[in-house]
């Protein structure tokens, strides 16, 4: 059973399967750097409120599973981790002591797509909200 968060008036459980490639697709991702990568882009989700649930990073390409409050939207956290992940690279890797425009290490843009419940527990939930709902203006009409 998946975790189901919340806010102070908001349950949420909102995942994405999301894809990014190196810049000229080339194949960067070596051993050292896919070692250390994984750590990073989950420490950078983590500062965005987010959490990496499953990754894995291909020689060119990378694959995670997220879960991004509603609060947050995808872009914005795909692209603090993107850039920020960069930055690290560039530092840790190339030897640059500050980032320099247009010396990007992964590409524009990125693959997103949700990952829904089934059918089924979603009408399951909207006709439990419709019984908690009727509930509870009937608890109101008593208080009144």
């Amino acid at each position: 059973m998946t975790e189901v968060y919340s806010l102070n008036h908001t349950k949420w459980e909102c995942k994405y399967h999301i894809v990014w490639v190196p810049k000229y697709r080339k194949k960067t991702i070596y051993k050292e750097l896919r070692q250390q990568l994984g750590s990073v882009l989950r420490e950078l989700a983590r500062r965005k409120e987010c959490t990496i649930v499953e990754g894995h990073l291909m020689s060119d390409h990378v694959h995670i599973l997220i879960e991004i409050p509603p609060k947050i939207a995808v872009s914005q956290a795909v692209g603090y981790i993107k850039g920020k992940s960069a930055i690290h690279i560039a530092r840790t890797y190339a030897g640059r002591k500050r980032n320099f425009v247009g010396q990007h290490f992964w590409a524009r843009g990125y693959y997103v797509s949700t990952v829904g419940r089934d059918e089924e527990t979603i009408r399951a939930y909207i006709q439990q909200q419709e019984k908690e709902d009727r509930r509870y203006d009937q608890l109101r009409l008593l208080d009144d």
